[in-house]
C-alpha cells in the first residue's frame, strides 16, 4: 500500500472512530479528520459548526485522549466541502 493509501485510511479509521460519538447534526459536517503531531484535527464545513463541533468535543475530551493516549491536544478547524478532495 503506497504512503498516500495508508494515509487515506488511516484518516477514513479516525473519522470512523470520531462520528459516532458526536451528535448526528454535527457529524454532516465534518469534512475531514486528522492526527498530526500528537494533534487531532478536526475540519468542519464552516466557522459557525466549528464552534458547535468544539463545544461539543470539549464533553468528549477525557474520553477521546483516553482512547487515543497519542492525542495530546484536539483542533478544530475550518475546511469547506470540495476543498480538501
Amino acid at each position: 500500500m503506497s504512503s498516500l493509501q495508508a494515509r487515506a485510511k488511516q484518516h477514513g479509521d479516525l473519522r470512523a472512530w470520531l462520528e459516532p460519538q458526536l451528535p448526528a447534526m454535527l457529524r454532516s459536517h465534518i469534512t475531514g479528520v486528522i492526527e498530526r503531531a500528537g494533534d487531532l484535527v478536526i475540519f468542519t464545513d464552516s466557522a459557525s459548526w466549528s464552534a458547535r463541533v468544539r463545544y461539543a468535543l470539549a464533553d468528549l475530551d477525557g474520553e477521546l485522549r483516553g482512547e487515543r493516549p497519542s492525542i495530546a491536544r484536539i483542533v478544530v478547524r475550518v475546511l469547506p466541502k470540495g476543498m480538501g478532495d
